[in-house]
């Protein structure tokens, strides 16, 4: 089963605690702090593998926690940060956030990596906050939360030649003709409802890889039929090739078929009629073929506007007619093309919003007054509030002190809080005094 989108959650580790401890060695006295600090949570890591087709791993596995960092211990040693949990993607997945809808990255090259969620800080043990005052601190900190978030991963087919067409002109048989693909053959639509990969050596060390990629419709630009699931994938393709039934075995007028195939791939994406295109006229084994090909022909000399057509090859997927002329002007147009081609182009083709991680505001907070209760709204204090134990006097005062530094305690004041009004934090609630330390509830 081919799988091209999943929604998957992803969890950095958290920091490792930093602990209280004292040394207490024979001939050491007053041997002071000596806690150490926790290890760094380990980031959450997707590096592309070109060994991989699908997405199908992400059906069973929806969720990747990273592992914590080990605790801080005694005699200042520090804990160890935990290792980074790398996980394999196909080339050609794009991530994207789910909550914003911002893109996260688009991985096309073997050995791309980028980092998802990153891991929590380790906390500090009570070594580090011994100073001239306060020689033997009883403060540590708990380790910092991992990043979490909800991600969508989207694959695009990394394939150098797109078959294109309505359903039942003969994609699949072509592909099982130039490759040993076995995709599934039908007389009836969309029998192909996954993309097919195939690699075609035409000889001489010149091999490419063609993709069936599931037949279109009108109105598939909208997600009409399969939609968008198919028309992800053309954006990849770095040559299409159109194919047509010319034989009319439907009764459709074969050019009229050419006509909205590519007025379905423009209103997706207009970067697509910068591909080169090659016109398979199909099933020229049949009756009629010949007629219709050379009406095509002239209804294509005198159209004007669309894709660049490079050139229009009669063949028969059938009696392999001319197939073997296709794949070879296939691979001349793949010779004359930038690797990159149909990649980095399509990329900048749409307005896209790329994350990246930036710091938090350090004194950022509102003061509100909400049935009776002061209300503080601060990330980072309630960051700050959840790294520290605040059980000891010594934490207590630190956190009355930070309070006042960063202006809380005024904001209060001015927002008209008195002597044992309660002040909220986040899931903390506290008895304000003024000029004086904060006493939890």
């Amino acid at each position: 089963m081919f799988v091209d989108k999943a929604k998957i959650f992803v969890k950095g580790g958290d920091g490792g605690d930093g602990i209280i401890s004292f040394r207490r060695e024979l001939y050491v006295p007053e041997g002071g702090p000596a806690g150490g600090d926790g290890g760094k949570g380990a980031d959450v890591i997707f590096r592309v593998d070109e060994g991989l087709r699908t997405l199908m791993d992400f059906r069973y596995q929806k969720h990747f926690k990273a592992p914590r960092g080990e605790k801080g211990k005694p005699k200042g040693m520090h804990g160890a940060g935990a290792e980074a949990m790398v996980v394999r993607i196909p080339p050609g997945t794009m991530l994207v956030d789910d909550d914003t809808g911002e893109t996260i990255a688009d991985l096309t090259r073997h050995g791309q990596e980028i980092v998802v969620a990153r891991g929590g800080r380790g906390g500090r043990g009570n070594i580090r906050f011994a100073t001239p005052n306060n020689p033997a601190p009883h403060i540590s900190e708990n380790g910092e939360r991992g990043e979490e978030r909800w991600i969508v991963l989207e694959l695009k087919v990394m394939a150098d030649v797109g078959l294109v067409g309505f359903p039942s002109v003969g994609k699949s048989t072509l592909l099982s003709v130039v490759s040993a693909a076995k995709p599934k053959v039908g007389a009836y639509h969309f029998t192909t409802i996954t993309p097919n990969l195939g690699v075609v050596d035409v000889g001489e060390g010149r091999t490419f890889v063609a993709a069936d990629l599931p037949g279109l419709i009108e109105g598939a630009h909208e997600g009409v039929g399969l939609g968008h699931e198919f028309l992800r994938h053309v954006e990849r393709t770095r040559v299409v090739v159109h194919v047509v039934d010319m034989a009319a075995t439907e009764e459709r007028d074969p050019f009229e078929d050419w006509l909205k195939i590519n007025d379905e791939l423009h209103r997706y994406n207009a970067q697509l009629f910068d591909r080169p295109q090659l016109v398979a006229a199909n099933k020229m084994d049949m009756p009629g073929a010949e007629a219709h090909l050379e009406r095509f022909r002239a209804q294509l000399a005198a159209h004007e506007g669309g894709p660049k057509i490079e050139a229009v090859l009669p063949i028969s997927s059938l009696t392999k007619q001319g197939v073997r002329e296709l794949m070879f002007r296939a691979a001349d147009l793949l010779d004359a093309l930038p690797e990159t081609a149909g990649v980095e182009e399509v990329k900048t083709a749409q307005e896209r919003k790329v994350y990246t991680f930036s710091g938090k505001q350090e004194n950022d907070f509102k003061v509100r007054f909400d049935d009776g209760i002061y209300v503080v709204e601060s990330e980072s204090i309630e960051t700050f509030i959840d790294r520290n134990n605040l059980n000891s006097y010594d934490e207590v005062m630190r956190f009355a002190r930070i309070m006042r530094k960063m202006g809380v305690d005024a904001a209060l004041r001015k927002a008209g809080a008195k002597d044992g009004d309660l002040v909220r934090i986040g899931d903390y609630g506290f008895e304000f005094f003024e000029g004086s330390d904060y006493i939890f509830e």
